[in-house]
Formats: structure tokens, C-alpha cells, sequence
């Protein structure tokens, strides 16, 4: 049997008929940017946040950058700034910081939830510092009520990555993405992907939104009047058509791959795996299903003989890779564990029953 580790093709033709009429109508309508698609879009993913504000643009990276850079044009930061960030994480949520002339400040994660560790925080806080990023790692909520209470003590933004978490809600109630200011990334293979790049901000603050919505029009809120030194960055009508459409099915997907979660947790039993804590709510929706092994790579080239495609999320931790070789020195080792051991197999609300039982069997075998 074959088992994708995820197959946009299934996932598109889920709901191919609705797609196809929204790509259809924008293609007809003959207007492609900045048009009533996009506005619909934002106005249906802020009320599905919780947020007053959404602001569509290119891509997740561009959202998180923006955010920063409109710290700075509001003088809420200035270069040279301090912002925690995870060790842990996809290296965008690093780049956006110093994109912006910011200064990561690298914090390990806790090993149970591989999200970032509130309990070592506060001792990395300095005079310098203006914001925590948190990034809701393979669709997990990293946000705790002992996060926003550092960040109200110390008087810092709360900035959240919530690229891999569309969906997830903090003890079943608040959806990530509304506890601060918040990046999306629509990449296709996100809970929520759209047909090429895309990202979006949600936000509760004007200020903020209107001065990124500026930004991502090259500067500009009115035609050929430029207040910042923007780019373009700018959400298309087609993507946010489509994505709009999935929006709709975005909960009962989710739930999906808690089931699929559930029976992986519940059907693994090789000792030689360390699998994630059981879901009790939508505290995690799964974008990724990560497992340990110490014999990772030997696992993975097993999996790929038995046709179970999988992926490393990720090989190399941001703090050992030469774009940043000023950290290379550095020593992270919670982290470097975690990127020496994890493997995450298929998870997609596609998958069917008897390939989830395929890929339980399989790695049981294992030995």
C-alpha cells in the first residue's frame, strides 16, 4: 500500500466542484487584485479568529515581517530590539525578526509539547526586550495564561506565528491567532492552504492593521500617494476565493485529523516511539503528526520500503544553520534532541481508515 505523506490533489478534489465555480468567478469577473473576493475573505476569516482585523498579503513570511515593521514605523520598536522566539521552529519566524533589524533571542521548548518553554522565558527577558513571538508549532497551541502574563508584567507585544495552527482554540475556547498580533500562512499544504502562496494578519488594533495594510500596498493607502516605504504584497482574488471555500470545512478537516491522531496514539505501541500527548480538545489540530525515535533515519528509510511516505519537521534547527552562523556555537540541546529524533508521518483529512491502520502496523513492525 501507498500512503502520501500528504496529497494536495485529494485534498482539492474534496471539494473540487465549489473550488472550481470560485476560480471560475474570479476569472469572469475580470478583476484579480484588491477586489470583493479579498474583502470577503478577510472579513470571514477575522470573525472565524475572533479578530476585529484581517489583513490579507503574499505569504506567512510577509505577514510576520510586516507585523514588526509596523512596530517600527509606529515606534512601538526600534532597531536593535529584543524578541523571544522558540529555538525551535521553522526559520521564517527568525527571519522576520531580523528582516526587520530585531535581535532573536532564542528560547528552548519544553520536550512534552516541543512548543516553547514559559517557564524559561522571563529569565531571558532583558531591558531590550519589546515582544514574545510565539509559534504554534505542528498545530499545537503554545499560548499559556503564564505567557500573557509576562507579556502583560513586562509591558511586551504578543506576536503569534500561526502558520500551522488555523483552527486550534486554547482549552476549546479561544482560537489561536487572536491572543496578540498574528501571521497566517496559506502555503497548500497548511490546514488551511490556498492555490500557490498566501498569508494574512489578524489583529484587534486599526493602528496596527491599517499601517500593515499600508505597507503591503507599497506604502500607500491612497493611489499613487506612498506614506511608508512599502512593497507589494498582496493577497490574490483567486487565492482568497479558494480559500474561502475551505474555510467553511476548515473545523470538520481538523477534526479529522484528531481522529486520525487519536488512532495513532491509541494503535502505536513500538517502544522505540515517542509520540505526542493525547488531544483532549482542539488545543491541537495536527498540521503535523511528530514522533521520536533515536534511530529516526533507519525508521524513515523503513517507512519509505513499505511505501509510508514521511518528513522531517526539521533536520537542521535555525541556530545551526549557515544563514545564521554567527549562533552556530550555540548550544540548544532540548532542541537539537528534537530535530535529531523527529519524524512525522502522513496526516491529512484525506487519509483513509485502512491507511492509517497501514501505517500503525507498519511502524509496530518496526524494529
Amino acid at each position: 500500500m501507498e500512503v502520501p505523506f500528504l496529497s494536495l490533489q485529494a485534498v482539492t478534489n474534496k471539494n473540487y466542484q465549489e473550488l472550481s465555480a470560485a476560480v471560475n468567478r474570479v476569472v469572469s469577473s475580470g478583476w484579480y487584485l484588491q477586489g470583493n473576493e479579498t474583502k470577503q475573505f478577510e472579513n470571514d476569516f477575522a470573525k472565524f479568529i475572533g479578530t476585529n482585523h484581517c489583513i490579507g498579503v503574499a505569504n506567512g513570511l510577509d505577514a510576520l515581517i510586516w507585523i514588526f515593521r509596523a512596530y517600527l514605523e509606529l515606534g512601538i520598536m526600534k532597531p536593535g530590539d529584543e524578541v523571544i522566539v522558540p529555538a525551535n521552529t521553522y526559520i521564517a519566524s527568525i527571519l522576520a525578526i531580523t528582516e526587520n533589524n530585531l535581535v532573536p533571542v532564542l528560547v528552548e521548548p519544553d520536550l512534552r509539547t516541543y512548543e516553547i518553554d514559559d517557564s524559561k522565558i522571563e529569565a531571558a527577558i532583558t531591558e531590550r526586550t519589546r515582544a514574545i513571538l510565539i509559534v504554534h508549532l505542528y498545530g499545537r497551541c503554545a499560548y499559556t495564561e503564564k505567557i500573557g502574563a509576562l507579556c502583560k508584567k513586562y509591558n511586551l507585544k504578543l506576536v503569534e506565528d500561526n502558520a500551522q495552527s488555523h483552527g486550534c482554540k486554547f482549552r476549546g475556547l479561544q482560537r489561536t491567532g487572536s491572543f496578540g498580533d498574528s501571521a497566517h500562512s496559506f502555503y497548500p499544504g497548511k490546514n488551511l492552504g490556498a492555490f500557490g502562496d498566501a498569508g494574512a494578519v489578524t489583529t484587534n488594533d486599526k493602528l496596527v492593521a491599517d499601517t500593515i495594510r499600508s505597507l503591503a500596498n507599497y506604502g500607500s493607502t491612497r493611489k499613487y500617494v506612498f506614506q511608508y516605504k512599502g512593497r507589494n504584497s498582496r493577497l490574490s482574488e483567486i487565492n482568497a476565493a479558494v480559500l474561502d471555500v475551505k474555510l467553511k470545512y476548515l473545523d470538520a478537516d481538523n477534526q479529522r485529523r484528531i481522529q486520525i491522531a487519536k488512532r495513532y496514539i491509541e494503535g502505536i505501541k513500538n517502544p522505540a516511539i515517542i509520540l505526542p500527548e493525547y488531544p483532549h480538545d482542539t488545543t491541537n489540530v495536527f498540521h503535523i503528526f511528530p514522533v521520536r525515535c533515536c534511530r529516526r533515519d533507519a525508521l524513515q528509510e523503513y517507512l519509505k520500503e513499505k511505501g509510508v511516505q514521511t518528513i522531517i519537521h526539521y533536520p537542521i534547527p535555525p541556530h545551526k544553520q549557515e544563514a545564521y552562523k554567527e549562533w552556530n556555537h550555540l548550544s540548544f540541546p532540548i532542541t537539537e534532541q528534537i530535530h535529531a529524533e523527529e519524524l512525522s508521518l502522513p496526516m491529512s483529512p484525506t487519509l483513509t481508515d485502512e491507511q492509517v491502520e497501514y501505517v500503525v502496523d507498519c511502524i509496530n513492525r518496526f524494529a
